[in-house]
Parts: structure tokens; sequence; C-alpha cells
């Protein structure tokens, strides 16, 4: 009993205050395999928001910028409900399946993941690897803390699919060929650290959202995903050659992007009715 003890290594976890899925239903996989010793749960500022605002407007311009308000006017009329029941399926799957978390995992509160008492946090809890599920790049003093690295789960095929909501773009793309998530150890650029592997799943883009497809892409492949991050801590892992992919940074959706790829959709799916699903790959 005690040496099985000693094999299960020690994470932490950093997500958002209010992301359920990820806070407890990531956390209850984690802990099925892992000792999570704490969770460092990020309560963003409004004056985050702006900055993200402002960012977006710099890179894509005012007009385009009214093209992301439009799409985000469109997905919480339309969308949003449908993505929240998906979200507590999947969470309530998640708790019969993993059970609850433990009593003594300590939560961390903060403002920033970047903050003096997260820093501080991590290091008292000294993790073998941290898990970060944040919008938030991280600081080096904070993703070098732990000695097997701080990793993502990154939404969207890297280097090709970098920064922001790659899942929407490959399909805006017409590329669903690269859907999916990338495990990647977390350096000092965005999104362009050492890539473990590349994690699809079945999906049907006009029934469902980016936003479930890209949670799909991670919580449809669990297994494999625990299995790799076993093998990186184990030392047994290699990442992936991506120096010949082509390489880009992608930002928030727009609506006019959207409505293209719901209609080349709809046509190919009126053309050919079994295209629309395609099958979950890792590697």
């Amino acid at each position: 009993m005690e040496q099985t003890q000693q094999l299960r290594p020690k994470v932490a976890l950093i997500c958002h205050a209010d992301d359920s899925l990820n806070r407890e239903g990531l956390a209850q996989w984690l802990a099925s395999w892992a000792d999570v010793v704490g969770i460092v749960a990020i309560q963003e500022p409004a004056r985050r928001a702006r900055q993200r605002i402002r960012r977006e407007i710099k890179r894509v311009g005012w007009r385009r910028f009214l093209d992301v308000v439009a799409f985000r006017i469109y997905s919480k009329v339309y969308q949003a409900r449908s993505d929240q029941q998906w979200e507590q399926q999947k969470l309530q799957l998640l708790q019969t399946q993993y059970g609850s978390l433990p009593n003594n995992i300590t939560t961390l509160m903060t403002d920033s993941p970047n903050s003096a008492a997260a820093q501080e946090f991590l290091e008292q809890r000294q993790p073998d690897f941290v898990i970060a599920r944040c919008k938030t790049l991280l600081a080096e003093r904070i993703y070098s803390i732990p000695p097997a690295g701080t990793f993502v789960m990154h939404p969207g095929i890297c280097p090709r699919y970098r920064n922001a909501h790659g899942v929407f773009w490959a399909l805006a793309n017409d590329d669903a060929e690269h859907a999916g998530m990338t495990l990647l150890k977390i350096d000092r650029g965005v999104d362009t650290g050492p890539v473990f592997g590349y994690f699809r799943c079945e999906m049907d883009p006009l029934a469902e959202s980016h936003i479930v497809i890209q949670h799909r892409t991670v919580f449809d492949n669990l297994p494999a995903i625990e299995s790799r991050l076993r093998q990186i801590l184990a030392g047994t892992a290699t990442p992936l050659d991506t120096h010949s992919e082509p390489s880009g940074e992608w930002g928030q959706p727009w609506l006019t992007a959207y409505l293209r790829y719901r209609s080349r959709e709809s046509k190919r799916r009126r053309a050919l009715p079994s295209v629309g699903t395609r099958p979950a790959i890792s590697h």
C-alpha cells in the first residue's frame, strides 16, 4: 500500500474559479491517479477583460472587433444554454466515474496565477507537475516551479493553431483534421513549448458548438492523456517534431467566419449525409 502511494505524482491545478468543469471535474480525474496538492482558482478582476478587449482591437481593428462582438451575442443567444447543459451533464458523469474530491485539498483564491501569493502557494506545495487551464499566460517564475514542468491542454493543434480558439479556426478554415487539443509543456512563448501529443474527438460541427468540441477533445481523451502524462513524468515521452509545421496565432471567433463554415457544412451534409464526424485520434 505504501509503495503504491509513493507512485502517485503530486499535481497542482490552475483554473478559473467559476469554471466548475475544470475546477471540479478535471480535478476529480487528476485525484483518481495523482495527489492533488493544491488548486489555484483565479477570480479575474474586470480590468483583465478590458485588457483583453484592447489587445484584440489592436490585433484585428475596430471593424473586425465588431464581428467578434456579433459572434459573442450570437453565441449567448443561440449556443450558451446548450453548452451549459452539456457541461453540467459532463460534470455529473465525471463525478460518477471518479468520485468527489478529497476534503483536504487546499484552494488558493487569487486574481492572477502570476501573483506573489500563487507563487508562494505552489512553492510550498512542491508539485511534481502543474496543469494550467486558464486564459492568462504564466510567468516563468510560476511555470518553472514544478520539476517536471507545467502543462496546458491547448484547444488547437499547435503550432498551426496557437493562442485562442484553435478549434473554431480549424473548423472555419475547413481544416477539421486539425480541430483538436495539444498537450504541451509551457515555455516563454505563446503555445510554443514542446508538444507531447495531439488529441481529437468525434464531432458534429453543425450540432455542437466549438466550445463543446474543444471540451470533448480533453474530456473524451482522459485515459490517453493520463497515460501520456505518466510517460512524461517517467522520462519516457519524446516531444513531437513540429519544426516543419506552419505556425500561426489566432484570436477571437468572428460571426462572419462562423456563418461561412455553417453554410459550407450544411451544403456538405446535404450532399453527403454520412459526413460530419471524425474518429478520435491521439499520437
